[in-house]
């Protein structure tokens, strides 16, 4: 598989000559199975840029949409999508089980008069609700696609992509704490992540901030480290950058946890996760 990092910032869209490097926009990735099937993990703002290469590339867009949660910076991007107003697009969409309701309020909440001027219903893509993953694994392609509970507020999913012998664990917005409820301990994570090639895991805090932000559904960089290295996997990316953090504070946490997983003697790869960057499995 092929993995696009199309967005890799937390919270809010952090534009700026200082989010250069590691990208400003919120999360989005982009899944090239072996089969040719395309999957893309979350509809953050990263997913607009992603949708104007879709169309150029093809008439027809046919796509896999898995959602982790409904919470704004997941889903703000969907109006901006490009294939959405187009009758050669179809979309299937998977997740948590909130999924269709955070892309179809994202254009009107019922709450308000004037949020966004199209809605939902007047969306010219065959969008359809597949209700899989909710109830179990889910097969594409040969690819297996497993999930984990986040340790979040309001709840999510987290994503296990097997395909072949090659295994990539997503976690986003996920609090690492012994105090976490049932089937969301470190433990839970370290075997759902055991033995991956690629982990991709929250790393917004640092070990100073996190105490003032229990409770907010996020880890630091310390925290995640420590889960890629009782996993034993090979790689790790710190994801789900602090919208505050500029680029040099990034490079400086990624060098910080190259220098713990020295002193470990571990073989581990830590890498910062960044905008444009290209996995391949």
């Amino acid at each position: 598989m092929k993995v696009t990092f199309w967005g890799t910032r937390g919270s809010i869209p952090a534009p700026g000559k200082e989010t250069i490097i590691y990208g400003g926009n919120t999360t989005c990735l982009e899944f090239i199975l072996q089969g040719g099937s395309r999957v893309i993990l979350d509809a953050g703002s990263g997913i607009r840029a992603l949708g104007e290469k879709l169309i150029t590339e093809s008439e027809d867009v046919d796509v896999y949409l898995l959602i982790t949660h409904i919470h704004w910076d997941h889903v703000m991007g969907f109006p901006f999508f490009p294939p959405i107003y187009k009758p050669s697009t179809k979309i299937r969409v998977d997740g948590y089980h909130t999924c269709m309701k955070g892309i179809s309020h994202a254009f009107d909440t019922k709450m308000g008069d004037g949020f966004f001027p199209v809605k939902f219903n007047d969306l010219k893509a065959d969008i359809e609700y597949l209700d899989r993953l909710g109830n179990g694994s889910f097969e594409i392609d040969g690819t297996l696609i497993e999930t984990i509970p986040l340790h979040h507020p309001q709840g999510g999913f987290g994503y296990r992509f097997r395909e072949g012998d090659k295994t990539l664990v997503f976690i986003t917005d996920n609090e690492l704490t012994e105090k976490a409820w049932s089937g969301r301990t470190p433990e839970d994570y370290v075997a759902f992540c055991k033995d991956a090639d690629i982990l991709i895991h929250d790393a917004q805090y640092t070990p100073l901030e996190i105490d003032e932000r229990r409770g907010w559904g996020h880890s630091d960089y310390e925290a995640t480290l420590d889960l890629a290295h009782r996993a034993e996997v090979k790689q790790l990316f710190l994801f789900h950058h602090d919208p505050a953090r500029t680029d040099a504070e990034v490079a400086a946490i990624r060098m910080q946890c190259e220098e713990l997983t020295a002193g470990k003697n571990s073989s581990l790869v830590v890498e910062a996760a960044k905008e444009a960057d290209e996995l391949v499995l």
